[in-house]
């Protein structure tokens, strides 16, 4: 299986910069590149990654998207005076071309190939490709807000024609709509298209209609588009999480596919005079980490936007720190999506209801911005917008303040976040000795603790249960994994044990004997329970009808278990495995690998008297094997549907990531 990191880049892409004053243009800046690698030198994030030599896009490749004509434009600024080059430029929207541009453009399509290459021919896993100048904007004949050659949707193609690829995922989270990547596949349903974007109701750049949440495809390709505006600044890290929990991630398990290309716009994160929003350089760690659990980790990040330098370098490395396998860090901030971010997420789920399983119970109709439109008039009085994409949003004088504010605070921020990685990712204490070579080679395998120190250990605790000897015995794995797991020397671990409910209980008890007084999150995957208990806000029973034929857990991790571990922010979580399970291996995998992105990747798995092929699989998920093959999507039962919305109405109030609708939101306030 591939495995490792690349990381593509080339200093001789900061070699064009604007030579003239423009206030549209002014910062798209060659600094972009050059802070982002620096700060990856400095987190000896480089040393770690695979190097992929840069090589130019040829003009077969770049008319994949773009007609001769335009190309021709394009070479032709190579040797223009300044006089011609912002004559040209002026024929675009928010354009400048310099006399190198053609170079670094085609250096741009060729680093995005170069990668596309590295991860179908197995050499890496992932990669990033940091890339100037940013593509997602451009058209068949022209440039558009910055970008020259749409570097993503020529990838996309030429993967299509190269290895055959029929679905194709592009997840574009810069803070503009890419409407150049959704001219090219609008009819095309082997490209699925995602776009979150500030729009404002058609009043921010590029000022377009068909940004808005109902453009979802033509002809063939309805249901592949999928846009989520922001009608509002401010959005933030629970906004975010929002929409992939609710829009995003089901849809595209839905949609398998094949490859993974990210428009990895960062403008779309804290301080960024463009996007005004609030999201924090973690979380776009945590939007990778849920990327990657799709087409078994194949996945291509290539810059776009990012005009705060600080934001976009932070940002930048909490990415390629994820592709790296990393643990996370906690995500920060209220898990509460915010009332505008709901009315969105509700119109997209809404508007694809017809096109796809995950989405065929949807109840709620398109609000068509009813909630959130009466107030623009009020929020344009206090917030400047946009027209252009370069408008600058921060009051005249002010801009140089807010900015180095932002630096500041991103400096405390990062320091607050970011913690030693234990030296070994997951540790494994099974009974049969004799499978763990079955295990994958990263797995450290791991000795019963010490018979005397045990039950010293124990009886500190509970001294009836010393003398009971089964239940001493069946504490051995559990306390040799919890025992590295809370002292930081591995990140996670599973634990065989033959009574998984004694292990767990005093599991716990050490854990707040050992001082980890905080959050845990204890979720118990067994048969259903005999007595009913009422649900309350930290005790929750998912009574989940699997079906044996069919993949159905998706829309229980998806739509109900992830929000809920996500509003709660755990320290430490423990997944136990009972006998006679009421949930198959993918279900359990699928739900291990989603929620490594909390607690700081700190997951003990407890299973009681299972198959090695559960163990194999569990071991694989939790020390970063790319993620397997959860199986076809199929969709929930009605039965199990309703018992996801019972429970949804009973706790979004208590946990706000719950909701994804505005009468969710409203009732749970």
């Amino acid at each position: 299986m591939a495995s490792g990191t690349a990381l593509i880049y080339d200093d001789e892409m900061t070699s064009y910069k604007l030579l003239w004053d423009n206030p549209e243009c002014d910062i798209e800046v060659p600094e972009r590149l050059l802070s982002s690698y620096e700060q990856l030198k400095r987190y000896h994030l480089l040393e770690r990654c695979v190097h992929v030599p840069v090589r130019e896009g040829t003009e077969e490749e770049i008319m994949l998207v773009h007609s001769s004509e335009y190309l021709e434009v394009v070479k032709s600024t190579q040797t223009m005076n300044e006089e011609e080059l912002r004559r040209v430029s002026g024929n675009y929207d928010a354009v400048y071309f310099h006399p190198n541009t053609y170079r670094c453009a085609k250096l741009a399509v060729g680093a995005t190939l170069q990668l596309v290459d590295s991860v179908m021919s197995g050499k890496v896993c992932n990669g990033m490709a940091l890339v100037r100048p940013p593509g997602h904007h451009s058209q068949r004949n022209a440039a558009n807000g910055f970008c020259v050659f749409n570097n993503v949707a020529i990838a996309a193609q030429y993967a299509k024609r190269r290895y055959g690829l029929q679905r194709i995922l592009i997840v574009d989270w810069d803070v503009h709509h890419g409407q150049g990547i959704q001219y090219v596949f609008e009819e095309d349903p082997s490209v699925l298209y995602y776009s979150w974007h500030r729009y404002e109701h058609q009043q921010f750049w590029p000022l377009l209609r068909e940004s808005d949440y109902d453009a979802v495809g033509q002809g063939k390709g309805k249901g592949f588009n999928l846009n989520v505006p922001w009608n509002k600044v401010g959005m933030g890290n629970s906004d975010y999480l929002a929409a992939f929990f609710h829009v995003l991630l089901p849809v595209a398990f839905e949609f398998v596919p094949e490859l993974i290309l990210v428009s990895s716009g960062y403008d779309s994160g804290i301080g960024d005079p463009e996007g005004q929003m609030n999201a924090t350089p973690e979380c776009f760690a945590h939007l990778t980490h849920f990327l990657m659990q799709l087409a078994n980790g194949r996945l291509c990040a290539v810059l776009e936007g990012g005009y705060h330098l600080k934001s976009l370098s932070e940002s930048v490395c909490m990415t390629v720190k994820t592709l790296l396998r990393d643990p996370l860090p906690q995500i920060s901030g209220e898990m509460a999506p915010c009332l505008s971010a709901v009315e969105s997420i509700q119109n997209v789920r809404a508007a694809h209801k017809p096109y796809w399983k995950c989405l065929m119970y949807e109840e709620a109709t398109p609000l068509h911005n009813l909630v959130t439109k009466s107030k623009q008039m009020m929020e344009a009085e206090l917030i400047q917008t946009s027209t252009h994409p370069t408008a600058k949003q921060a009051v005249g004088k002010t801009n140089s303040d807010e900015a180095i504010k932002i630096d500041r605070f991103l400096e405390s921020h990062m320091k607050k976040i970011l913690f030693p990685v234990p030296p070994v990712k997951t540790a494994a204490a099974i009974v049969s000795k004799a499978d763990a070579h079955l295990l994958p080679i990263s797995v450290q395998v791991e000795m019963e603790m010490n018979a005397q120190e045990l039950k010293t250990l124990v009886s500190a605790l509970d001294a009836e249960l010393v003398k009971e000897e089964r239940a001493l015995l069946s504490l051995q794995n559990v306390v040799a994994i919890l025992d590295k797991i809370l002292k930081k020397k591995v990140c996670n671990g599973i634990a065989e044990s033959s009574l998984a409910s004694v292990s767990t209980t005093f599991a716990l008890k050490h854990c707040f004997d050992f001082g980890l007084q905080r959050k845990i999150l204890l979720m118990n995957i067994c048969q259903k329970q005999q007595t009913e208990k009422t649900n309350s806000k930290y005790h929750i029973s998912l009574n989940w009808r699997e079906d044996a034929e069919r993949n159905n857990f998706f829309c229980a991790v998806l739509g109900f278990i992830l929000p809920v571990a996500y509003s709660y922010q755990p320290d430490l979580m423990i997944i136990v495995i009972g006998p006679n399970r009421s949930l198959g291996i993918n279900g359990i995998s699928l739900l291990t690998c989603l929620l490594q992105g909390l607690a700081e990747s700190r997951i003990l798995v407890v299973i009681q008297d299972t198959e090695i092929k559960l163990v194999q699989s569990v071991a694989k998920t939790l020390s970063g094997v790319p993620a397997p093959d959860f199986g076809a999507y199929a969709p929930a039962s009605q039965e199990n549907v309703l018992e996801i919305k019972r429970l949804r109405n009973q706790l979004q109030q208590e946990w706000k990531m719950l909701r994804c609708s505005v009468r969710d939101w409203i009732s749970g306030s």
